[in-house]
């Protein structure tokens, strides 16, 4: 008989977690490659509130004991 490997489930706030994270890195580069400052600050702003999502997102995984604990960097 074959062991089974029992396979993590990936949660929709896991899939959310990496979705922010990229989020707000592409509008980071985004910002940073734009010619106006109204742009720019519009692209940094929405890059701030994926980053509180992806927070809002890894709590909750910490909360089902699925993600590491954040880090204070």
């Amino acid at each position: 008989m074959v062991g089974t490997v029992r396979r993590r489930q990936i949660t929709l706030d896991g899939q959310l977690l990496t979705y922010w994270e990229r989020e707000a890195a592409r509008l980071d580069t985004l910002a940073a490659a734009t010619r106006f400052a109204w742009q720019r600050r519009r692209y940094l702003r929405k890059a701030v509130e994926a980053r509180a999502k992806a927070e809002r997102s890894r709590q909750r995984e910490v909360v089902r004991g699925r993600g590491p604990e954040p880090t204070d960097v």
